[in-house]
């Protein structure tokens, strides 16, 4: 999730449309009315051009969000209860000016609001990963404000020079500009996050008194170093790697790791990304073939973070959830951390078949493979039913009108 996001996720494509599927009806047509008539060149002509207008409108309304769908001129179409409009917003974060879109039932009032904070690899605020929240949420009552991530997309700022902190404040400053909303309420403003956006969440309520809620999905209680080493492991594994080169894997991170922390040496942690790089494996760890200075990595900042003690500094509610079947994140280790000092703030759950992202139904080495794991978007109905069913218990969440 965040080891060397600076060297490997930059390199990655940040996709923002879905694959289009297109499927076709047949029906009667000038060929089918005799076996020997034929149709003009003209005709052929327009045919061709009506299937290329017919394919572009059906690749715009599968790249459509549902919520601009939900009104259609079908004739046995009926007005939903609910109409989701989105508002283009910009808020400054300390140097930079933040881009995003707020999402909110249509003449909503006095609504509470959700912010969405990033995970490592989906820096803007309309990926996939996020559509069920814009989707989910504002018929509850509830408005959503996605936005890209500080040096990304139409946003200012940039990543390299951040740390957590920053981010986090990045998302206060958001919650802040929502409070001048005259339609939201002031008091049921917070934070959902996944992955290391699930830290974030946390982070950000625990620094300011804004942040109501807080929504952790998918973050693990463990500090990063632990967090890839995990999550290397299962990916060698999926990959059909041996024990012996798992090994050498840990070694080779562990010495890195090792001198990050001051306590190795960087020649010898050198050495041993030099004799592991050309290895078919490598490219499965998000590790750059240098070491670099830990006087200026962003790796030393990153590892020295342990979200543990943050959770006692959250006082608000928290609702903190795992995938029981994710492959990325120590789920048993952060679940037994939590459960150790937990604050009766705190609630935490294991959804059953979910994997890091909440899905169900993509395969361990898809969920390891960074151009399919772009799509992965929820699918638990147990996610679903608990998100909402907490909301509604924190009275965050409103009865639709």
């Amino acid at each position: 999730m965040t080891q060397k996001a600076s060297v490997r996720e930059s390199k990655m494509s940040e996709l923002t449309t879905s694959p289009v599927g297109i499927a076709t009806a047949r029906g009667r047509g000038p060929a089918e009315e005799g076996p020997t008539r034929q149709p003009h060149r003209s005709m052929l002509r327009w045919i061709a051009a009506a299937f290329w207008a017919l394919t572009l409108m059906l690749a715009f309304a599968a790249n459509t969000p549902a919520s601009a769908r939900s009104v259609t001129s079908l004739p046995w179409s009926a007005a939903p209860s609910t109409v989701t409009v989105s508002e283009s917003r910009t808020f400054r974060s300390g140097d930079a000016t933040l881009a995003g879109t707020l999402y909110l039932p249509k003449g909503g009032r006095a609504l509470a609001a959700v912010v969405v904070t990033h995970s490592a690899s989906k820096s803007l605020g309309d990926a996939v990963l996020y559509q069920h929240l814009k989707e989910m949420l504002p018929p509850l009552g509830i408005a959503v404000l996605t936005y890209d991530r500080r040096g990304s997309g139409r946003s200012g700022g940039s990543l390299k020079d951040s740390d957590y902190t920053m981010l986090a404040d990045d998302a206060i400053a958001a919650v802040r500009m929502l409070k001048a909303d005259p339609r939201i309420d002031s008091e049921r403003i917070g934070i959902w996050g996944l992955s290391q956006g699930g830290w974030l969440s946390l982070l950000a309520a625990a620094r300011s008194s804004d942040v109501r809620f807080v929504v952790s999905i998918s973050a693990p209680v463990v500090t990063p170093d632990v967090q890839m080493m995990f999550r290397s492991e299962n990916s060698m594994r999926i990959s059909g790697h041996s024990d012996a080169e798992i090994d050498q894997m840990r070694a080779m991170r562990q010495a890195v790791d090792d001198y990050m922390r001051g306590t190795g040496d960087r020649a010898t942690a050198q050495a041993l990304v030099d004799a592991a790089k050309d290895k078919p494996w490598f490219d499965l760890l998000y590790m750059g073939e240098t070491v670099g200075d830990r006087a200026t990595s962003r790796w030393r900042k990153e590892i020295e973070y342990d979200p543990l003690p943050t959770l006692d500094q959250v006082d608000v509610p928290a609702l903190i959830l795992f995938g029981a079947n994710d492959p990325v994140v120590p789920v048993a280790t952060s679940v037994a951390r939590i459960n150790a000092r937990r604050s009766p703030n705190l609630t935490v759950r294991v959804i059953a078949g979910a994997d890091h992202h909440m899905a169900t139904s993509m395969t361990p080495k898809a969920q390891m493979n960074p151009a399919q794991s772009q799509w992965a978007r929820p699918e638990a109905a147990e996610y679903f039913s608990t998100l909402a069913s907490w909301f509604a218990g924190q009275e965050i969440a409103t009865a639709p009108k």
